[in-house]
């Protein structure tokens, strides 16, 4: 019995059909959207001194191929400089359930720790990680929190070194500091050691508002202060134009370790680099959401460093930098 040729082609289009579905999804039928991994971000400070380490943030990840709206969404908290925000900034982060959760500096690192210890957590800038007792080493964080060291203590002593061989005449060096913050101390006493190294005296003023600042300015230019080291926090960080303004009153010759503190008119500026460090941020991201377990990942420290001396500046306070020291920064403010 020969078939007709309409149950011919019937056939053939039912058989088809049967093929490409043996293949997977039919041509009609819409993909399945990848799926979105939610990533937390807690910070101390404004989104607007924040920037350019959440923007490197996220330029590390999308080089990674994670990107926003697409296969990653981030949920950002910002404190504003109010310290004390950041314990309810991180409930309501962990209870949001992220596949893990970003920290910018130690205050926002430890809130994020007490809030939960089953979210992975990589900070992105701590200046004294084991000092503060969030990870066990370097080498084997344990627990659920890993990340990017930002050498704090190690560098303080650095940061009065260079001062010191900027501006050769500073026999007594005031240290502005937030003896609120309890990673700054450590600091401190690094600054301490190299003082007492180099032969400086130094003499501590503590604040823990940014309204302190104007009083420590005010006691450094009445107390026959040669320089100004100021150890950075977030409150320091925020107030940023401010020490600006306070240090060309002064007329004190000022270094910070925010590395945007000459850009904005201060004297020097040396730490880390920033964009390096959000950068490197982003490969902790990337293991994680891969599968990677935060306590298997060992904290690392940063290998670039950014030494900015203002020309301007110095030309303003009636200083002449040695050669010495210009040859060792990575960028002059003429």
């Amino acid at each position: 019995m020969r078939a007709s040729r309409r149950q011919f082609v019937q056939g053939v289009g039912v058989a088809g059909l049967g093929l490409l579905a043996g293949c997977g999804r039919l041509p009609w039928q819409a993909q399945s959207a990848p799926k979105a991994y939610r990533i937390g971000y807690l910070a101390p400070n404004t989104a607007a001194v924040d920037a350019p380490r959440f923007e490197g943030l996220r330029h590390g990840l999308r080089e990674l191929g994670w990107i926003e709206e697409q296969n990653i969404t981030i949920e950002g908290r910002w404190a504003d400089g109010q310290l004390e925000r950041l314990p309810e900034l991180a409930t309501q982060l962990a209870q949001l359930q992220p596949e893990l959760i970003v920290t910018g500096a130690n205050a926002a690192s430890r809130a994020m720790q007490a809030a939960t210890s089953t979210i992975p957590i990589v900070f992105a800038s701590d200046a004294d990680p084991v000092g503060t007792q969030l990870v066990a080493s370097f080498a084997h964080p344990g627990a659920n929190i890993t990340g990017v060291s930002a050498m704090g203590s190690q560098l303080a002593g650095k940061r009065l070194e260079l001062l010191k061989a900027a501006v050769p005449t500073a026999a007594r060096v005031a240290a502005i500091w937030n003896v609120s913050d309890q990673a700054m101390a450590s600091q401190y006493g690094e600054t301490r050691l190299a003082a007492e190294a180099l032969g400086v005296e130094l003499q501590s003023m503590g604040v823990r508002t940014p309204d302190d600042l104007d009083r420590a300015y005010e006691a450094a230019a009445g107390g026959s202060i040669d320089a100004v080291v100021v150890i950075l926090d977030p409150l320091i960080a925020r107030s940023r134009d401010r020490l600006v303004e306070l240090a060309t009153k002064t007329r004190l010759p000022t270094m910070s370790g925010d590395a945007l503190y000459a850009a904005a008119g201060g004297l020097m500026s040396y730490g880390p680099n920033l964009a390096g460090m959000a950068q490197r941020t982003s490969y902790y991201v990337d293991r994680i959401l891969k599968g990677a377990k935060p306590a298997d990942l060992p904290v690392e420290q940063p290998t670039t460093f950014d030494l900015v001396i203002n020309l301007q500046t110095a030309q303003a306070l009636g200083l002449t930098i040695p050669e010495h020291v210009l040859l060792q920064a990575t960028e002059i403010i003429q």
